[in-house]
C-alpha cells in the first residue's frame, strides 16, 4: 500500500515507522513548507497536519478520490462542508479525534457507564486531559468525544472548560505538562465514594497502530466512517 503522510511532524514519523514495519511504502511526505504534491500516486492518505492546513488536505485527497483518514483536531466546524466534498467525489473518508485502538475501546465504555449512572443524580461528573505543552487546541478532541457520550445520557446540556460559572455544562480540566502523550480521566464523585475511567497513553506507538490500521481497512471503500466501523464495536 503507497501512503501518503499528510503532516510529518512527531505523529507523522511515529506513523511512518509503523508503516514500513507493516511492509507499505510512504510515497509522499507533506508539512507546511513542502512544494505542491500529487496525492494520486498514493493509494490512501494519512492526515495529522495542523488544524489550518487539514481542511485543504482532505478536500485534495476527497477530490482526487484517494481515501484518507484524518487525526487532526480542531477543525470540526467545516466537517459539514467535508462530507459533502466526500459525496459528491464518491470519496471515502475516516475522522477520529483519537485513532488508538485503546481509546475507542475507551469510548465505548464511556457512553456504557454514562447509561448506566444516567439515573444516579447524587453523582457528579467531571472530565480531566492532560497532554504535552505542543498541543495546539485545548480541551483534545478526545476529551470532546467523551463528553459528548456523556452528555446524551446526563443533565448536562454541553461541556465547558473549567473553571465554570454555568453549573448546566460538563466540566472539562485541561491541562499541559511536558513529554505527556496523553491521559483521559472521567470521574462520577458523591459523597460516599468516586468511580473513575482512565485511559493512559505510555508513548504515541498506540496513535500510530490504529492509524495505520485504519488506514488499511478504509482502502477500497466509498462513504464517511468511523473507527467503530474499523474495529466492528458499538
Amino acid at each position: 500500500m503507497k501512503i501518503a503522510l499528510l503532516g510529518y511532524g512527531k505523529m507523522g514519523k511515529v506513523i511512518e515507522k509503523i508503516a514500513v514495519n507493516r511492509g507499505h511504502e510512504v510515497v509522499l511526505k507533506i508539512d507546511k513548507d513542502s512544494a505542491p504534491y500529487d496525492i494520486t500516486i498514493a493509494d490512501v492518505a494519512i492526515n495529522f497536519s495542523t488544524p489550518d492546513s487539514a481542511v485543504e488536505n482532505i478536500r485534495i485527497a476527497l477530490e482526487n478520490r484517494v481515501p484518507i483518514i484524518s487525526g487532526t483536531t480542531g477543525w470540526l466546524s467545516e466537517m459539514e462542508r467535508i462530507k459533502k466534498v466526500c459525496a459528491d467525489h464518491n470519496g471515502a473518508f475516516i475522522y477520529a479525534s483519537n485513532f488508538s485502538l485503546g481509546v475507542n475501546i475507551f469510548f465505548e465504555l464511556n457512553k456504557h457507564l454514562a447509561k448506566m449512572m444516567k439515573n444516579l443524580t447524587n453523582y457528579q461528573i467531571d472530565l480531566e486531559e492532560i497532554h504535552h505543552t505542543q498541543k495546539e487546541d485545548a480541551p483534545s478532541g478526545t476529551a470532546i468525544t467523551l463528553a459528548e457520550g456523556i452528555l446524551e445520557h446526563s443533565m448536562h446540556n454541553s461541556w465547558g472548560l473549567t473553571p465554570l460559572k454555568d453549573t448546566d455544562k460538563l466540566p472539562i480540566t485541561a491541562k499541559r505538562i511536558d513529554t505527556v502523550p496523553g491521559t483521559h480521566t472521567v470521574n462520577y464523585s458523591s459523597e460516599v465514594d468516586r468511580i473513575s475511567l482512565i485511559h493512559t497513553a505510555h508513548n504515541r506507538e498506540g496513535f500510530g497502530l490504529g492509524a495505520v490500521v485504519a488506514a488499511e481497512w478504509i482502502v477500497g471503500k466509498t462513504g464517511i466512517f468511523t473507527m467503530n466501523d474499523v474495529l466492528n464495536i458499538g
